[in-house]
């Protein structure tokens, strides 16, 4: 009995041998190549430089004190005509009374082209080259019921009785200048019924020198003029109706201001 007992302890031990040498086997055929894991390169660090920009909102013909601060800004990024305090460290200082040609946003970049000094005249450094500024007589009620502001676009519209006596009380009204924009509105307080409101009495209107003559003209002869406001997006280059615009002009006649004093008539032409 001892005998057979002992074999069959060792069949048992053989069979439990050979089993854990094929579960050996088949764990270290599965076994892949070892991974491994490598850091990511590192980005290389972003170059910032110090450019001088605007503080807070801008507005056109304000002037640049106590809202101007450097900003850190990336190297690629800086146009050439930025002001950088590696450069101009003392820009701030230099800067002060100027006033903006131009309105800024706030954190926009300072471009010196959109500042003017003090000693020169604002109005002069705003006019393109080649254009006039003409002042012309306004009213709520000639002005888009006041609501006209400065870069506005307005055509001028002139109102005048019919010369003609066989007219009766006739009036007759024509668009003599399209499209100019408004540089400046001298606005006063007035009280009107109690409560005080801004209104414009004057416009100051970017003109060709030929325009002027006629929008000069225009004053002494009309009985009203009329300011009529256009929509920026035909009035502006760059936007979808002011290559329509251009096209109108090309096709129409040129602006008249027609003048009849004594029997004689005389055409004054502008031109866009």
């Amino acid at each position: 009995m001892k005998l057979a007992r002992l074999a069959v302890m060792g069949i048992a031990l053989l069979a439990a041998g050979g089993a854990a040498l094929i579960a050996l086997n088949m764990t270290s055929s599965n076994t892949g190549d070892p991974v491994v894991i490598t850091a990511a390169p590192a980005e290389p660090p972003i170059k910032l430089t110090e450019v001088l920009v605007t503080s807070k909102d801008m507005p056109m013909g304000s002037t640049v004190d106590g809202m101007l601060a450097w900003q850190k800004w990336p190297e690629d990024g800086v146009s050439p005509d930025f002001i950088l305090k590696s450069k101009r460290p003392d820009a701030i200082d230099e800067l002060k009374g100027a006033v903006a040609r131009q309105s800024f946003f706030a954190s926009e970049p300072v471009r010196e082209s959109k500042l003017i000094k003090t000693d020169h005249g604002f109005m002069s450094a705003i006019l393109p080259s080649g254009k006039r500024a003409v002042a012309v007589q306004i009213s709520a009620d000639t002005s888009a019921g006041g609501f006209i502001l400065p870069n506005d676009h307005v055509d001028v519209i002139m109102t005048r009785r019919n010369q003609n006596e066989n007219a009766g009380n006739q009036f007759d009204t024509e668009t003599i200048i399209k499209n100019l924009r408004v540089l400046a509105i001298d606005q006063t307080i007035e009280e009107q019924n109690g409560t005080k409101v801004v209104v414009g009495s004057t416009a100051t209107l970017e003109v060709t020198p030929e325009q002027a003559e006629a929008l000069t003209v225009a004053q002494q002869v009309a009985d009203k003029l009329v300011l009529s406001l256009r929509s920026l997006a035909d009035s502006v280059p760059g936007t979808p109706g002011y290559a329509a615009f251009l096209l109108a002009q090309q096709n129409n006649e040129p602006n008249k201001v027609r003048i009849v004093r004594y029997g004689q008539t005389v055409d004054i032409t502008t031109k866009k």
